[in-house]
């Protein structure tokens, strides 16, 4: 079962996040995969439809609950890529996936949901066999981000299957203060959709956040994150991964677009 559901009751200043009270021992953990699928180049025609073949591709080979993509994942990060509708026909493949699998699928897009002064958000959908619906609106907008998109209001936490998922895009995870809002809700896991530039130097920015944010709030963390070219990135880190609650890598993709890994977040 996959719900947007309501804040367990905030922990103490410094606290941990609260355990949600569903979650037994004796059941399953959730098997989780991460993705950083190979992109369409931006800016054609069929970039979208190619991009949703390839996700509708990885889930099938996941074979796993949960399957995360990157921020901005089924148009790459092209500033100017028009916004999808959630019931685009384009879609299709996905939710077909998900019914294939029984998974559960976190992808990205700029949508169609105009604000008034016609900023759109950066989304996180979920897909399931029924269908994809926004999820989650990125909050922390950066650069000539800020001229196009809409920020979100607010934390959001998906339960899946019992488990309460804080969710996050890019700068949202970047951000400690973002985490700390969203483990305030009661979290088991911090879930992030996210793109970092290439080298070094990001590869230990990206690590050293998700590395924090187990340690800081006893919580697994689950990073999807780019590789290769993507829109206005001729390059990005990769790396995308699990972060076991105080801070151990439990598992981590390479450099390489089109690299898949999965880890099992087991009951607290």
């Amino acid at each position: 079962m996959i719900t947007q559901t309501p804040p367990h009751p905030t922990p103490p200043a410094g606290g941990p996040a609260v355990p949600s009270p569903s979650l037994a021992a004796s059941c399953p953990p959730l098997t989780v995969a991460v993705a950083q699928p190979v992109r369409a180049a931006a800016g054609r025609p069929d970039t979208v439809s190619e991009n949703v073949a390839r996700h509708a591709a990885a889930i099938r080979e996941a074979g796993t609950r949960l399957v995360v993509f990157p921020e901005l994942s089924l148009t790459g990060y092209d500033l100017a890529a028009p916004a999808i509708d959630p019931s685009d026909a384009r879609l299709a493949p996905l939710p077909a996936a998900c019914a294939a699998t029984g998974a559960v699928a976190l992808v990205g897009a700029p949508v169609a949901e105009a604000e008034a002064d016609g900023r759109e958000p950066i989304a996180t959908l979920a897909v399931t066999g029924a269908g994809a619906e926004v999820v989650h609106r990125k909050t922390r907008l950066h650069g000539a981000e800020v001229e196009r998109f809409a920020p979100g209001e607010k934390p959001v936490v998906l339960e899946l299957d019992g488990l309460r998922l804080g969710l996050a895009v890019c700068a949202d995870a970047a951000d400690p203060a973002h985490a700390e809002e969203t483990s305030a809700l009661g979290i088991d896991a911090y879930v992030a959709s996210a793109l970092y530039g290439p080298g070094a130097a990001q590869a230990e920015r990206r690590d050293g956040h998700f590395r924090d944010r187990a340690a800081a709030h006893g919580v697994w963390c689950v990073l999807a994150t780019c590789a290769g070219a993507t829109g206005e990135y001729p390059d990005s880190s990769g790396g995308s991964g699990v972060w076991a609650p105080g801070s151990g890598l439990v598992v981590q993709a390479g450099t390489a677009p089109g690299e898949l890994v999965r880890a099992e977040l087991p009951r607290r």
